[in-house]
């Protein structure tokens, strides 16, 4: 069962989020807040599998909680629901921590498979705004091999040191090494930026 904290300051969007959500056989809501600071609070209180969260909110804006959130309460992954279509607002929320981003004039299933994503680590990407996502240019990528590029496509969607070099062919010794020559040469700092990374390629598009 997923465990939902609501951050929305509007009463009447919170409400239908929290009937969609508890509608769901493998998710519920645990808590709400109305404010950035209140979700930050409570998020360190219930301990929620996944925190949706408005980017327009008093006192705290999304952006902020979202980086409050990831240095207080790092195991709840970050969903952000957002009108916001800018590519910055979208690299903003990842960088500042977010795993999924999801447009609120988007259909419902889409908030719903973003939860349901982000509670398994894997970032997500409301479809319409995927042909709009800024890629990284190959002179951005630091010289690394493909090779690396192979652990790290893997490494991203849940693969571990064992299965990784299984499919390669390689030691587990050698993953490791790739693994981390890559993360170095793109500041990678865990699996998370992992995943992060890979959603901003595109590795993740047909899973």
């Amino acid at each position: 069962m997923i465990s939902v904290l609501l951050a929305e300051d509007h009463e009447t969007v919170r409400e239908g989020l929290r009937h969609l959500v508890n509608a769901q056989n493998d998710m519920h809501v645990v808590g709400e807040a109305d404010n950035g600071k209140s979700v930050v609070q409570q998020a360190s209180a219930l301990d929620p599998n996944v925190v949706v969260l408005d980017l327009s909110m008093p006192e705290m804006d999304g952006i902020a909680a979202a980086r409050s959130l990831r240095a207080s309460s790092p195991s709840a992954a970050v969903v952000a629901l957002t009108r916001h279509r800018d590519d910055a607002y979208v690299q903003q929320l990842f960088s500042a921590g977010a795993l999924a981003y999801v447009l609120k004039q988007s259909p419902s299933i889409e908030l719903l498979k973003a939860i349901r994503s982000a509670a398994t680590g894997t970032p997500y990407l409301d479809p319409a705004l995927q042909s709009r996502e800024p890629r990284r240019e190959p002179a951005q990528v630091h010289g690394i091999t493909a090779r690396e590029t192979s652990v790290l496509r893997m490494a991203a969607v849940g693969h571990s040191n064992k299965q990784i070099a299984s499919a390669l062919g390689i030691s587990v010794k050698t993953v490791e090494v790739h693994k981390s020559n890559a993360m170095q040469k793109l500041r990678l700092a865990s699996r998370t930026d992992i995943v992060k990374y890979a959603a901003l390629q595109g590795w993740l598009d047909d899973l």
